[in-house]
């Protein structure tokens, strides 16, 4: 029996040893994903033709994805100018700021959106494509929820902003736009 338990002895120690240096590379790994990476095909200046969707405006604008911060954060600024045709509830003049950020390492990346006429929305961030971006609020019970969604094809970058009422399956398009990178 001695020798059994010797190899018993020896066996439990590789094993231990072996998940601990598995829980060192996991870690490694995990730690070494950057999750920047996958909106870097958002950065720059892109242009924005607005033609479609329920605010019934079409538009021509331009907004520009910046890292900041030594990138920890994202900045989106955008801005229209002044060839807009819409209803007059439609903003024109509309101007907005969305920073993405992570609030820890290994946290979701999230983002908060601000424009002139006083609307904040927190997102969360996904990244179900190597070039396709989707902003998500969180659903409410007394209100719209909102999704942002960004996509690359080729040159070009559509975008939606969208939303849907409580108890709605469906997303509805607000405004959708595209362009080429300037």
């Amino acid at each position: 029996m001695p020798c059994f338990s010797k190899t018993l002895d020896t066996f439990v120690a590789v094993g231990a040893l072996f998940a601990l240096a598995l829980v060192g590379n996991y870690r490694a790994l995990s730690a070494s994903v950057d999750p920047w990476k996958a909106l870097a095909f958002l950065e720059g200046t892109w242009e924005a033709h607005s033609q479609a969707g329920s605010a019934g405006a079409q538009s021509d604008g331009r907004y520009t994805f910046k890292p900041e911060l030594k990138h920890h954060v994202l900045v989106r600024g955008s801005e229209a100018y002044a060839a807009c045709k819409g209803p007059a509830t439609f903003d024109c003049k509309h101007n907005d700021l969305l920073y993405v950020y992570q609030e820890a390492e290994n946290e979701p990346l999230r983002a908060i959106y601000f424009d002139n006429e006083g609307h904040v929305i927190h997102y969360n961030v996904s990244t179900p494509g190597s070039n396709t971006a989707i902003f998500t609020s969180e659903a409410s019970q007394s209100g719209p929820q909102f999704q942002l969604v960004y996509e690359r094809k080729g040159a070009v970058m559509s975008g939606k902003f969208q939303m849907r009422m409580p108890g709605q399956a469906e997303w509805k398009s607000y405004l959708e736009w595209s362009g080429a990178k300037r």
